[in-house]
């Protein structure tokens, strides 16, 4: 089994990247950066890291990993089908294992995983900077599962700063090898040369150079005539400071007897490099003068080393994209900023901006225009604050600023919150000129005020953040400060987030079927899917109490997949009747947002793994959706048409579209509205009348829906709809309900 989880102090990137720097044992590396994943991720995760020795993989780091696991893995040798790390390091590509049961990768060891409860396995290769393979990084879940993009990311993040360790491991003992050989060998040349591919130099305990070796390995020379610097004094080669640095460094060797290692900076022929110098005592260098004492000092041209190592700070605390500080280095400035309105009294404000409309661009010109966009923002965004204020990017399209704190009570920050909203708000409704074109766009902000030090960082992050929404519901354009009030309300909303998404996982939701029948034949031609939440206390839930949330957080998704499957198979086994063989068809509604999400490859996939005909599905859009981005929306509709599926407009003639679009759109059948089939009985048949005239001379089909009595069936069978369907004809139906009444109906 899992050991049990222990508490870990938070690693940063920087402390890790810092004991890596500092040259601490592998061991605690290789652990640090598995605990740092391990938090980032979550408690679920359980990470490894294998070092390949030959042909074997040997075990590196996994503090969380039962310790009878990792042995029993230690030493396997890597080929086509050894797990997940065997594989991957065989290979040299990512192997993702989502459920190591069924996975024939793992084969011959998932025995020994789910003895454990190791049920997915997600292993990269650690790549050295010369492309060879140093081991495997590994992340273990307890459930089946695949990666997010953002997983993804972290672990090449993770897997990069593994190998670094890892050189950086080898690198270190490569040279404490060449020192032991120095200090157990001849005092001289002879001892060293054939070993050290570095600068070598011999200096006395005056700073005076006596002897110089090698040329900096690859480098080649490193001064202009190395034979020059002979005689002259540490004082003469370097600036004053390093110079200084330098004679501290001999004076400890020689104290000390010990080897000491320091960096400096050095202006040689290619320019001013950083060195790493290791320092050991060489006893009796000259016999003529037996009682001077002399150092030799192994010079490394480390500054590639450095930049890279600077380049992975900035990756940890940076946006590529902008170049803007990201949210782990704006959750560090937070924190001191609420620490220093704890103890010093000052206040500050927060402001969580959102661009307005930004989805619209990106999707319409594409991600590298909206990446371009998001560049143009930074760069606008950067003159209006002060130098000691800070602006970071969060992800997608959320920037948030932090204002210099300052001495005195709320009113004062509330102002300087106000005049920085303003100024965005300003600056960002100006054109931004993009792929040869002008585009607007808009900020909505957010603002939370810091004081006390009474809120943590992620509140203060929440409040803002609920206080953009406000300002996004009051139109846009424009800031709010947070409200607690209108919190609960997002709260609230937050919470049947995650009761939908725990109703999904429990199969809580279930699909009604209300009948369509042809009102000529009384024959059924087919029904409506209806999703339902049958919730284990409350009992049936309506459509309108979660549909909205549903969307706005996208689960609508995972609903749609429900409504997808179950109407499959209902299709599937009417069709093992005779007497429905090929006729049953199922509407299904489709929202505005599955519209602008990837709903063509997800119906395909679905109608494809169920093995049912696209014509069999009838697919119900809301005629407002006809007039949002409209190519969009015609092509994707085209593109489904000739996968077979048909298309019905609901609720007809309660929306805004002009009537002349309809001729445009793909569009199969058109459902008239209850409100206005009711009218038949009450203000007459007018509109009624006109909609299916219309609908005859565009082609269209025609389904009446919330048919109550008889008058308004009478009516709409003299007119000759195609299908009709309401309460009359009987009301939506659990699964085997509406099977009975099909049977009973057709007999």
């Amino acid at each position: 089994m899992i050991q049990a989880d222990k508490h870990l102090d938070k690693l940063s990137y920087h402390e890790i990247i810092e004991t890596i720097a500092l040259g601490s044992e592998l061991p605690e590396c290789l652990t640090q950066i598995c605990e740092a994943i391990e938090q980032e991720m979550g408690l679920e995760a359980y990470s490894s890291i294998l070092l390949l020795e030959g042909e074997h993989l040997r075990h590196g780091a996994s503090p969380r990993l039962p310790p009878e696991y990792t042995s029993a893995i230690d030493g396997v040798t890597i080929g086509e089908s050894v797990g997940s790390c065997g594989t991957a390091a065989y290979s040299k590509r990512q192997v993702i294992v989502e459920d190591i049961a069924s996975s024939p990768l793992w084969e011959d060891f998932s025995s020994l995983a789910l003895e454990h409860n190791l049920l997915a396995c997600w292993s990269t290769p650690i790549f050295s900077s010369s492309n060879e393979i140093l081991g495997t990084f590994a992340i273990y879940h307890r459930s089946v599962k695949t990666p997010n993009i953002e997983a993804l990311n972290i672990i090449a993040s993770y897997t990069h700063l593994s190998g670094v360790a890892i050189e950086k491991h080898k690198s270190s003992a490569r040279q404490q090898t060449l020192i032991d050989a120095l200090n157990n060998a001849n005092s001289k040349l002879n001892a060293f040369l054939s070993v050290i591919p570095d600068l070598a130099l011999v200096i006395d305990e005056f700073g005076a150079y006596v002897d110089i070796f090698g040329t900096n390995g690859k480098s080649g020379s490193l001064f202009e005539n190395q034979q020059r610097v002979i005689g002259e004094n540490v004082r003469d080669v370097f600036e004053h400071q390093e110079a200084e640095k330098v004679m501290s460094v001999i004076a400890k060797t020689i104290e000390t007897g010990d080897v000491q290692v320091c960096e400096y900076h050095l202006n040689v022929e290619k320019g001013i490099c950083i060195f790493e110098g290791r320092s050991a005592v060489v006893e009796n260098y000259l016999p003529d003068e037996p009682d001077k004492k002399h150092i030799v000092w192994m010079g490394r041209d480390i500054t590639r080393r450095k930049q890279n190592e600077d380049k992975i700070e900035k990756l940890a605390f940076y946006d590529s994209l902008t170049e803007l500080p990201n949210r782990r280095l704006l959750q560090q400035h937070l924190q001191k900023v609420i620490d220093q309105s704890k103890d010093h009294r000052h206040v500050s404000a927060l402001l969580y901006c959102d661009l307005d409309n930004f989805k619209r661009i990106n999707d319409s010109l594409g991600h590298a225009i909206g990446d371009e966009l998001l560049r143009l923002v930074a760069k606008r965004l950067k003159p209006i604050l002060k130098a000691d204020e800070i602006i970071a990017r969060m992800g997608g399209d959320e920037f948030v600023i932090i204002l210099s704190p300052i001495a005195g009570d709320s009113e004062k920050i509330n102002t300087e919150a106000r005049t920085t909203a303003d100024k965005i708000i300003a600056t960002m409704s100006r054109s931004f000129r993009l792929n040869e074109g002008e585009y607007k766009i808009s900020t909505s902000i957010g603002i939370a005020i810091i004081e006390n030090g009474d809120h943590s960082a992620g509140e203060t992050l929440r409040r803002a953040d609920s206080a953009m929404y406000q300002s996004k519901s009051a139109g846009k354009n424009r800031y709010a400060f947070y409200n607690p009030i209108l919190q609960s309300v997002i709260d609230q909303r937050l919470q049947l987030e995650r009761e939908i998404s725990a109703a999904i996982s429990q199969d809580q939701f279930i699909v009604y079927y209300q009948p369509q029948i042809n009102p000529v034949t009384k024959r059924i031609i087919g029904a409506e899917a209806l999703i339902r939440w049958q919730h284990p206390e409350k009992g049936i839930i309506s459509p309108d109490h979660f549909i909205p949330v549903a969307e706005q957080s996208g689960l609508i998704f995972k609903l749609q997949d429900v409504v997808m499957k179950h109407s499959c198979d209902l299709i599937k086994g009417f069709d093992q009747n005779p007497n429905f063989k090929g006729k049953m068809s199922i509407a299904i509604n489709i929202s505005a947002s599955q519209f602008s999400g990837d709903i063509e490859d997800a119906l395909r996939s679905s109608s494809s793994e169920q093995d049912v005909d696209p014509k069999r599905l009838k697919l119900e859009i809301t005629e407002s959706m006809l007039m949002d981005d409209v190519d969009k929306i015609v092509q994707q509709m085209l593109r489904l048409k000739q996968e077979g599926f048909r298309f019905s407009v609901d609720d007809f003639g309660t929306g805004y579209s002009s009537l002349s679009y309809l001729q445009h759109f793909p569009i199969d059948e058109l459902k008239i509205d209850k409100s206005f089939v009711a009218q038949i009985d009450i203000d007459g048949t007018a509109i009624v009348d006109t909609i299916i005239s219309l609908s005859q001379t565009l082609g269209f089909n025609i389904i009446a829906e919330g048919v109550e009595n008889e008058n308004q069936l009478k009516h709409l069978t003299h007119h000759k709809v195609r299908g009709v369907q309401g309460y009359l004809i009987a009301k939506p139906m659990p699964e085997n309900e509406f099977i009975e009444w099909a049977i009973k109906n057709e007999r």
